[in-house]
This record gives C-alpha cells, sequence and structure tokens, in this order.
C-alpha cells in the first residue's frame, strides 16, 4: 500500500497529539496530587482553617494544571487541523511539536505543585498570613509554568512556519532535535523552580516577616534555574531558522539531532542541581536573617558551578551545528 505525503502528515500529526497529552498529563496529575496530600496533612493539623486551605489547594493545582492544558491544545491542534503541505518534512515537523509540548510540560507541572503544597502546609502553621503565602506560591508557582510556554512557542513554530523549501535532509534532523532541545531542557527548569518556590512558602511560613526577602530570592534563583531552559530554546531556534544545504549524508543529519539531543539532556541536571542550592539557601534566609548575604553569595557561586555542565552542553551543541 503506498501512503501520499498528507496521508503520512496525519500519521505523525496523530502519533504527535497522543505524545503531547499523553506526556504532558504527567507533570500535572503527580503536581496536583502532591498539593492535595499535602492539603489533606495541613487540615489534619488546623481543621478550623480547613476552607482557606481548601480554596489554595485548588488554586495551586489550577497552576499546575496549566502544563497539561497547554499540552492539550497542541494536542487538539495536531488532531483536527489539515496541514497543507508537500513536504515530507511536516511529517516530523508534527511528531516533534507533540513530543516538544509533552516533554516541556512534565517538570512545569510537577514543580508548580511544590509551592502550592508548601502554602497549603504553611497556611495551616501560619493562618493569619494565608494572603501573603497565597501572593508568593502565585508567583513562584507561574514562573514554573515559563519553561512549559517556551514548549508551547517551539510546538507552534514547528506547525505553522513553513519549512517545505527547505531540503528533506538534514532538516528533517533538525525539526526534530529543536522539539527534543527545548522539550527536554524544560524538565529541570520547571523542577528546579518548584524547589525554590517551595522553601519560599515554607520561610513565609516560619517567618511572616520575611515575607519581601522570601519572595526576591525566590526570584533570584528561580531566575538562574530558567537559564537552561533558555539554552534549549536558544538551539531550537537556531536549528529551525538556519539554513542547512541539502545532503544526501546522514552524518549532518544526525549531528544536528545529536544537538537538540545534548542541550536537551544536558538541560536536565542544571536546573534540578540549581533548584537545590537555592531551595536551601532560601529556606535557611528566614532562619538566619544576620547571614542573608552569605548565604545569597554562596547560593549564587554553587548555582554558577552547577550551571557550568549546562553551558558545556550548549557548547558541544553549538559545535555539532556550525562546526561538524
Amino acid at each position: 500500500m503506498e501512503f501520499d505525503i498528507p496521508t503520512w502528515i496525519k500519521v505523525g500529526a496523530y502519533a504527535g497529539s497522543g505524545l503531547a497529552i499523553g506526556l504532558g498529563a504527567i507533570g500535572a496529575a503527580i503536581g496536583e496530587g502532591y498539593t492535595a496530600a499535602q492539603a489533606t496533612a495541613a487540615i489534619s493539623r488546623n481543621p478550623a482553617r480547613s476552607g482557606e486551605i481548601f480554596k489554595s489547594m485548588l488554586v495551586g493545582q489550577a497552576i499546575a494544571e496549566s502544563a497539561s492544558i497547554f499540552a492539550l491544545v497542541v494536542a487538539m491542534v495536531l488532531l483536527f487541523t489539515t496541514f497543507q503541505s508537500d513536504s515530507f518534512i511536516m511529517v516530523w515537523a508534527v511528531l516533534a511539536s507533540g513530543l516538544c509540548m509533552g516533554l516541556g510540560a512534565i517538570g512545569a507541572g510537577i514543580g508548580a505543585g511544590f509551592p502550592a503544597a508548601a502554602a497549603c502546609e504553611g497556611i495551616g502553621r501560619q493562618p493569619g498570613i494565608s494572603g501573603r503565602l497565597t501572593t508568593n506560591m502565585l508567583i513562584g508557582s507561574a514562573v514554573c509554568q515559563t519553561p512549559s510556554i517556551f514548549a508551547l512557542v517551539i510546538a507552534f513554530i514547528l506547525l505553522f512556519t513553513g519549512l517545505d523549501n527547505n531540503p528533506l535532509s538534514p532538516t528533517w534532523a533538525a525539526v526534530l532535535g529543536a522539539g527534543l532541545a527545548t522539550g527536554l531542557s524544560a524538565i529541570g527548569a520547571g523542577l528546579g523552580s518548584g524547589l525554590v518556590a517551595a522553601s519560599s512558602c515554607e520561610g513565609i511560613s516560619r517567618q511572616p516577616t520575611s515575607a519581601t526577602v522570601m519572595t526576591n530570592s525566590m526570584l533570584l534563583g528561580q531566575a538562574i534555574t530558567q537559564t537552561t531552559a533558555i539554552y534549549g530554546l536558544l538551539i531550537s531556534f537556531i536549528l529551525l531558522f538556519k539554513a542547512h544545504p541539502a545532503t544526501e549524508s546522514l552524518a549532518p543529519a544526525m549531528a544536528l539531532l545529536g544537538s537538540g539531543l545534548c542541550m536537551g539532556i544536558g538541560g536536565i541536571g542544571p536546573g534540578i542541581g540549581e533548584g537545590f542550592t537555592a531551595q536551601a539557601a532560601v529556606r535557611w534566609m528566614a532562619r538566619e536573617k544576620d547571614s542573608i548575604g552569605d548565604l545569597t553569595r554562596t547560593m549564587l557561586i554553587g548555582m554558577a558551578v552547577a550551571e557550568s555542565t549546562g553551558i558545556y552542553a550548549m557548547v558541544i551543541s553549538l559545535i555539532l551545528i556550525f562546526v561538524i
């Protein structure tokens, strides 16, 4: 049986749709479940505040759900859009789009659950500052969603940027590599940002007077944990918009695919590692106000060292694109 290009595009779109929401549901479900678990524990400790804790739980779960909603949108677009193309590149583009969004939603969903859970626990301890805790939770959880937004952007670029005039080889590998670079690197950034935000909520519940310091330190730590996701986004843009000469050789295609994999996988560890560093620093800032300067300096240096491994991955990715 012969398959024409539109048929193959539908095959890729259906597979991409399944990957988008299948993978995208993982993070949100874990994050929401963890939030609900901590909310239940908080209510058991302070039943009189069950209403406030319950509302904060729902708000936190709604934010954690955002990444899976992005994945659902991409999945629906893949299912119900007729993509007009006469190139097999589009087959890889629709598949890479779903893969990018699905992977990109995992870390954001889990990460957003951490501050939501910590806020519910904090309200159980300090019901008088529920408003401040909720605000801090909203800010921290929103930042956790940033990598999933990067993934959404790349997913839509893959779907709606005309690539038909590019040569099939090695463009197919560049397209797939672009989806993997942003999708995979988003995992570490989302998780790391969530760890930082959770410790900030915990610190505010222990020392309400330190709320401003906690929020500012949280944002600083989260900003650094996001950098490897930005590296992944950068590599994706280069792979998608750099002109790749036509070739029948498999090596250039594998170099482009390897570039995306290198940056995507190489961005996971630094994001999580930096999250651990900032998590500990922010937590102790609430307890040791006199040592905030030392803690901040140590945090920044420690995160910079962890960041270096992500930079190594970016360097090799760029070499694979421009040198090999």
